[in-house]
């Protein structure tokens, strides 16, 4: 027997036990579980959001800091907006899809495919920022791991990856924790911090002012930038409505109340941060976030401000799971269009698509490599896929409403328009002032997506069109010629003669000639083993094999040429998987010659040989 591969145990160490597909409506997402996988990105925005607005502020001086609570509310307000926008959107598309739907069904084809492609470059960027972030604060910590940076992502990255092969369920009860963590300390450190300043007993962080500061003045486009820059406290807030058929029965119901407490907690917390920042005088810098500054006033450097910061640390990385239990799923609905390859919709042991979790992860860790984990330098590409499909989605409800004219339609289509409107103003921004920073790799990727979306769904297209049995009529084949390459007569060939001979009355055995002695002896020991089968003996003056036989298997196609031909190919299979190695690889070149030829059939008849 040949020997049992260790690979199937060590998957099943990895991933788990497979889940049978009766079992599938428990490994669905209760509210709970639904608000760590599916919000973790959007909620971890908040830590790094208020940092962008003062960042950018700064350089007019700190009396522009005053601006930033007035942003703030704006960005809330927005925030506030688009997520309501979505929840329409979960009870008006139930099956998911997101801004990928409304957009096809609303828009047009391109502008569905512009928002999924959006969307699936904007969660590779989630991974592979969200990450690096998380890598940044312990680097920050323990300088002396900075020099194995990506390894750390790449390790980081792994765990996550292995976490969602195991399932949606599993990888909510993994996460979930860490998640709900981060959002009590940040309320813990909102509080105190509310509490100091409403008892007068406040401390200003007394953070160095940056060199920059007062370097240009407060124009109209810098306090636009500090608002784009802020709105990265509004990544992520799409993920739940393209994962509604993620959530336990009814879904529409529970993806909705999800949808509210996450935009609820995000608003919460960025407008609670972005006071105290203001409070407190915040000045963050590449060294220190503002988040860690409120901390370290509040609470010194005790075990508490460590715990704040473990907290940030883990919500920063576990932010990219959102990516992970979004991008599968909305590959898999666009592959169900045809627009992905069809492996997209595979859901794998654990009911998670796992296509999609491998490819995402692979696509991670090239831009982890390629910029050296360098958060940095990939957050010029972040956010502006985001915001196109935001301004997408919330365009398309709009036609939605117009054509549905549902009870409230015109209420809805103007809270979406305003929305579509201010987040197309928000993506004008971003794109001006990102593009050179590096953000045109995107801008370029987004149509190249678009471009490889629809030659694959040509190519489907082109496939089922002659695979339609629409106006089909069959075509009747009455002859089989086998043709069977040997090289010498032994016992996997004599058995894979005995079962050519089931197949058809015209068997042929197709020796090729390239040393007379060799031949000589397989005529003589044709008459012995041959059986019913032809010998036929093709002359090759230049020792080559494969292109005698080749050209005779061409000969036999050119005389019955609406016919069957079989080339049966004899292969003996070695008991241990290195032993291939020390046996030639014929079979598996005839096989790749005659793989685009038509009615020809290739079968291996296996001889399986014991240890």
């Amino acid at each position: 027997m040949p020997e049992e591969s260790s690979f199937p145990t060590l998957k099943r160490l990895l991933v788990g036990k497979p889940i049978p597909s009766h079992l599938a409506h428990h490994e669905r997402l209760s509210r709970v579980t639904g608000l760590a996988v599916l919000s973790s990105d959007a909620l971890s925005s908040v830590a790094y959001a208020t940092d962008f607005i003062v960042a950018t502020l700064i350089v007019a001086g700190t009396a522009a800091l005053g601006y930033a609570i007035p942003i703030g509310l704006v960005i809330a307000a927005l925030l506030a907006v688009v997520a309501f926008s979505y929840r329409q959107t979960i009870y008006a598309y139930p099956t998911g899809g997101g801004a990928y739907r409304v957009a096809k069904e609303n828009i047009g084809e391109n502008a569905g495919l512009t928002a999924a492609a959006s969307l699936l470059v904007d969660y590779t960027l989630t991974v592979s920022v969200s990450i690096s972030a998380g890598v940044l604060a312990i680097t920050s910590a323990f300088p002396s791991l900075d020099v194995y940076r990506v390894q750390l992502c790449l390790v980081f990255l792994t765990l996550l990856t292995l976490g969602n092969l195991r399932g949606i369920r599993e990888s909510g009860q993994i996460f979930a924790i860490p998640t709900y963590f981060f959002v009590v300390s940040i309320f813990v450190l909102i509080a105190i911090g509310l509490y100091h300043y409403a008892t007068g007993t406040l401390t200003s962080v007394a953070a160095p002012v940056p060199d920059s500061a007062g370097t240009r003045q407060l124009t109209t486009l810098l306090l636009l930038t500090a608002f784009a820059n802020g709105c990265t406290a509004m990544t992520g807030v799409e993920a739940v409505s393209d994962g509604v058929p993620a959530f336990r029965p009814p879904e529409s119901k529970n993806a909705a109340a999800t949808l509210v407490t996450m935009a609820v907690l995000a608003i919460a917390m960025f407008l609670g941060i972005t006071f105290l920042a203001h409070a407190y005088q915040v000045m963050p810098t590449e060294k220190e976030s503002g988040v860690s500054q409120l901390g370290r006033v509040m609470f010194g450097t005790g075990p508490v401000y460590y715990l704040v910061q473990a907290a940030t640390t883990l919500i920063l990385v576990l932010a990219a799971n959102t990516a992970y239990a979004d991008f599968p799923r909305l590959a898999s609905i666009v592959s169900r269009d045809r627009f992905l390859p069809r492996q997209f919709m595979n859901q794998g042991d654990r009911l998670a698509f796992s296509n999609g979790i491998l490819v995402l992860s692979a696509f991670a860790a090239l831009l982890m490599v390629v910029f050296k984990g360098d958060t940095h330098a990939l957050l010029p590409l972040y956010m502006i896929g985001v915001f196109v499909s935001f301004t997408l989605s919330q365009t398309g409800m709009v036609i939605h409403w117009r054509k549905k004219r549902t009870p409230g339609w015109k209420t809805s289509a103007l809270v979406n328009g305003f929305g579509a409107v201010v987040t197309g103003v928000v993506l004008v921004i971003v794109a001006i002032t990102k593009t050179l920073e590096g953000a045109w790799i995107v801008l370029l990727l987004i149509p190249i997506i678009i471009a490889l979306c629809k030659a694959t769904r040509r190519h489907y297209d082109h496939v089922a069109s002659q695979l339609t049995l629409r106006n089909y009529t069959p075509q009747r084949r009455v002859h089989n010629t086998v043709l069977m390459p040997v090289g010498g007569l032994q016992r996997a060939v004599v058995e894979a003669l005995r079962y050519a001979e089931t197949l058809s009355d015209d068997v042929r055995a197709v020796y090729v000639d390239v040393d007379q002695s060799a031949t000589d002896q397989m005529k003589k020991d044709w008459e012995t083993w041959g059986g019913k089968a032809k010998l036929v003996i093709l002359e090759s003056p230049f020792r080559s094999v494969m292109e005698p036989l080749l050209e005779y298997i061409e000969q036999v196609e050119n005389e019955r040429t609406d016919d069957y031909v079989t080339v049966i190919l004899p292969e003996f299979v070695p008991a241990r998987w290195w032993q291939h190695l020390l046996h030639n690889q014929r079979a598996l070149l005839i096989k790749g010659a005659l793989l685009f030829r038509p009615n020809t059939v290739v079968t291996s008849v296996p001889f399986h040989l014991a240890k």
